[in-house]
């Protein structure tokens, strides 16, 4: 009897994690429908070879600018592909569907199916799972409760919905016998988890629950926590609880009262400085990531200068920095004046400039001491791995010349170089 043979799916997931948690429901849904998933499929590769692919999945983001051309681009390279017949169909969702598809339907006739954001579920949903075995990412939440002016999330996702507790639990105990070691908390603000519920549940009660239904999971880490939603008991939980990750995930956009209150950022100067000393007295050694925002409109030289200068002061050891990116329907997308693009580049260039020279001192510290590693991949002969105070695919990289070492294990790496933003050791 001859075996019949099942169609192949591929995807490229574009964005951030969230986005990534998004296509492993999707892709389930396709493995329920009987097709397997064609890992080793590359649009690149896939101009000069013969495989073929009957279905690409391509989960877009519409956030900013930068990340629609994007998404756009991926488009028309799979369009390419398809027209080599090394394609059958194209399947496009999320984000930038979810806000444009009448215009992307208009000029990409070629894609053969369109879907808006997935519909999100407070209950626990299987996953074909994308990332590493060892590496876990738990969407508790979806949707956002800030409205911050410059932000189009609440315009795609809606309102605030969190996942059940006990949906949450059954998740992080599924990954934990899948044998994850790092367990990535994600939504659009974690903080506020629980707060749509008619409970006193919140963050700190969660993570406590999820520690202790886990046995297998070493790094539990904190991602996207808006500053006006740190309480003490979460601080207090991520100071005693050896498997948090020191690493506190805090977007501060800026630090000018009137910018934050145009911002709608509902958190002030004084109460930014005094959560951040709060932090560093109580968790000796962690690590603060942030993003800021230059170019918001109106923003004066004095204004930025101020910012600047504050980030100058306060050394956060890892920063992301955005050009104010002006999306349609926002509240801030009519603020006058809007900023010259070529002030805001500028501005841009400063802010990574001075954060280059803190990254480089904040690394140096580093050298001499033996710090645990998770190995993560191997390439010209060296072995890549990360500390508890980076986050994947976001933040720096410990470089390891070893053999025989594994992937996805840890290991007691003694580190002897320091660069502007990765480590190396031995």
């Amino acid at each position: 009897m001859i075996s019949k043979i099942k169609k192949t799916f591929s995807v490229v997931s574009l964005g951030c994690f969230r986005n990534t948690y998004d296509t492993e429901i999707l892709s389930q849904e396709f493995c329920m429908k009987g097709y397997e998933y064609y890992k080793g499929f590359s649009l690149a590769d896939n101009k000069k070879s013969g495989n073929i692919c009957d279905l690409l999945i391509i989960n877009t983001c519409g956030f900013i600018d930068k990340a629609k051309e994007e998404s756009i681009e991926i488009i028309k390279e799979a369009i390419e592909v398809k027209k080599l017949k090394r394609i059958k169909k194209i399947l496009v969702f999320g984000c930038l569907v979810q806000r444009y598809r009448e215009e992307l339907e208009k000029f990409f006739p070629q894609v053969d199916e369109w879907m808006g954001i997935k519909e999100f579920s407070s209950k626990f949903s299987k996953r074909l799972i994308l990332t590493p075995s060892y590496i876990g990412f738990l969407k508790i939440c979806e949707g956002c409760l800030n409205k911050c002016s410059f932000c189009a999330i609440p315009l795609i996702k809606g309102k605030l919905r969190s996942k059940e507790k006990d949906a949450v639990i059954e998740e992080a105990k599924y990954l934990d016998k899948k044998g994850v070691k790092e367990l990535n908390l994600i939504g659009q603000d974690i903080t506020s988890w629980g707060k749509d519920f008619k409970s006193k549940e919140d963050l700190t009660f969660l993570v406590n629950q999820i520690l202790k239904a886990t046995k297998n999971i070493k790094w539990i880490r904190l991602i996207y926590t808006h500053p006006r939603n740190i309480s003490q008991s979460l601080i207090d939980l991520i100071a005693k609880e050896d498997r948090i990750c020191k690493y506190i995930d805090l977007p501060i956009q800026h630090i000018n009262n009137r910018i934050l209150k145009a911002m709608k950022r509902k958190i002030t100067k004084k109460e930014i400085k005094d959560l951040i000393c709060k932090i560093r007295t109580n968790i000796p050694g962690c690590v603060i990531r942030t993003s800021v925002i230059v170019g918001f409109p109106g923003e004066t030289e004095e204004e930025f200068k101020e910012l600047f200068d504050f980030l100058k002061e306060v050394k956060f050891d890892r920063l992301g920095t955005f050009i104010y990116s002006r999306e349609e329907d926002t509240p801030a997308y009519n603020l006058k004046p809007q900023i010259h693009h070529s002030t805001k580049k500028r501005r841009y260039g400063e802010v990574m400039s001075l954060q280059q020279k803190i990254a480089q001192n904040i690394n140096d510290r580093f050298v001499g001491q033996e710090i645990e590693v998770l190995m993560e991949d191997f390439e010209n002969d060296v072995y890549i791995g990360r500390t508890q105070f980076d986050a994947h695919e976001v933040d720096g990289m410990v470089i390891v010349r070893r053999k025989g070492l594994k992937i996805g294990n840890f290991y007691k790496i003694k580190i002897e170089d320091a660069y502007n933003y990765d480590l190396s050791g031995v």
